[in-house]
């Protein structure tokens, strides 16, 4: 299936990625044969190189590279923090009007068969900021509670840790919808029951902004909210749940 093109030029070529796509094959997932790069290839009949990379579940803006030197320029961005991201999620609660959250992140033990649990000693700086959107009380029972709070928040993380946006919420224990590994199990199972199965971590990465490599201009390149996240809004809105 093509993927839809937000931007290209000679140089790079922007993409709205699906949530469930992988950016790139990984040893994580060798028995995943279908991602960004592959269809791109494909698609536009020559070699992308990756430049930065969203979770498998994310949907919204990313960037490829269509030349090497276009590639390391870019990612010299991204490392020196010069981009800007903003991301749409809808968490559990009811969320401050805006805050920002620091909190430094450590990796991971990622052992199978054992616990997760922080490396001591390999603690990042990690930075998040955020707005609350829209706030929503639905009849959905949860847990105790007869209701369900959400929110819709735009988040913007100054770094590009891995799962920053996702860990930084549970941090301050508003843990985003449909996240299966740092999200609330009770809040994810009321809503596959009481709107759909298909519940996924809802998480879209709506702009990004950059400096051309080229020709020194600055982009801002937007995707539209994918259909599953945008119906859900909807629902939310409109109070309608099974």
């Amino acid at each position: 299936m093509s993927l839809d093109i937000l931007h290209i030029d000679d140089d790079l070529v922007v993409v709205n990625k699906p949530s469930g796509l992988l950016v790139h094959r990984t040893d994580l997932a060798k028995h995943e044969q279908d991602a960004v790069v592959q269809r791109l290839n494909e698609q536009l009949g020559r070699w992308v190189y990756p430049v930065h990379r969203l979770d498998r579940a994310t949907s919204g803006v990313l960037v490829m590279a269509l030349k090497d030197d276009v590639a390391r320029h870019l990612g010299g961005q991204f490392m020196e923090r010069s981009t800007g991201k903003n991301y749409l999620a809808i968490v559990r609660g009811h969320t401050a009007s805006d805050g920002v959250i620091d909190y430094p992140l450590a990796k991971l033990n990622e052992e199978k068969g054992r616990a997760r649990f922080k490396i001591e000693g390999t603690e990042k700086e990690a930075i998040s900021h955020f707005q609350t959107l829209e706030s929503f009380q639905i009849p959905v029972p949860v847990s105790r509670y007869e209701q369900m709070r959400l929110s819709l928040v735009s988040v913007e993380p100054e770094q590009g840790r891995t799962h920053q946006i996702r860990r930084h919420f549970k941090h301050i224990f508003h843990p985003l919808l449909g996240d299966t590994r740092y999200g609330c199990r009770h809040h994810n199972q009321a809503m596959r029951d009481h709107w759909s199965q298909d519940l996924r971590l809802m998480l879209h990465a709506e702009q990004l902004s950059f400096t051309h490599p080229v020709n020194q201009q600055r982009i801002a390149v937007s995707a539209p909210m994918p259909d599953d996240m945008s119906a859900l809004l909807d629902s939310l809105r409109t109070q309608t749940f099974n």
